[in-house]
């Protein structure tokens, strides 16, 4: 009786950017273009906001639950930011990976470096603004900054940016037709890597 081939497992990847790259926007068009791929729903304490539903937005934790996943090195990663406590559950991104899906993180820097140090074949990418003047543009348009929040999120870009040197690939969203197109090229690349294949399908075409 012939065996069932083996699914090849799925990868992780990380997608970063300053607030205001379109690193959101360009997320959603992944997830439509790529049936296999999946988002990683991350867990926070903070509360849901009205539009918000429990497991699809996010994992809502009390402090204890959270910090009870930490002690049990349940996170891929995790991070503070501004008093709440948010993580990548490393069970469910594991689920998928076995069951062949690629998933999708979009997560900053300090979260990125500590998937790229637990999940080293982890696909890194950062999306940025074609100039800090074009991200300052953005950020204006939305029309939710005060002076101070744009000041703040400009800092925290160019500090983020600093780190642009760790990752795999750089996209410049100058468009975002062609950034989506320059994404896709690199997930389309990366599921090419021969170390990526399930051996039995490759023994299989020299057959």
């Amino acid at each position: 009786m012939q065996s069932e081939p083996v699914k090849a497992r799925g990868m992780v990847v990380v997608m970063s950017g300053p607030s205001g790259a379109g690193k959101g926007t360009l997320s959603r068009a992944l997830l439509r273009a790529f049936p296999r791929m999946r988002f990683s729903v991350s867990a926070t304490t903070r509360p849901p906001r009205p539009h918000e539903e429990p497991g699809r937005d996010y994992i809502f934790l009390s402090e204890d639950a959270f910090h009870r996943m930490q002690g049990e090195d349940a996170f891929l990663e995790w991070a503070e930011v501004y008093g709440n406590l948010y993580g990548t559950p490393r069970s469910e991104v594991d689920r998928l990976l076995e069951e062949g899906y690629d998933v999708l993180l979009d997560i900053d820097t300090n979260g990125a470096m500590q998937v790229r140090s637990r999940c080293p074949q982890a696909v890194l990418v950062f999306v940025v603004a074609p100039s800090m003047e074009e991200l300052k543009r953005r950020l204006r348009g939305r029309g939710t900054e005060s002076t101070a929040s744009l000041k703040r999120r400009l800092a925290e870009a160019r500090l983020h940016m600093a780190l642009i040197g760790h990752y795999d690939y750089v996209v410049v969203n100058d468009g975002l037709d062609e950034a989506f197109q320059r994404l896709s090229a690199i997930i389309t690349a990366e599921r090419c890597r021969v170390s990526r294949q399930d051996p039995e399908s490759l023994m299989r075409l020299s057959r």
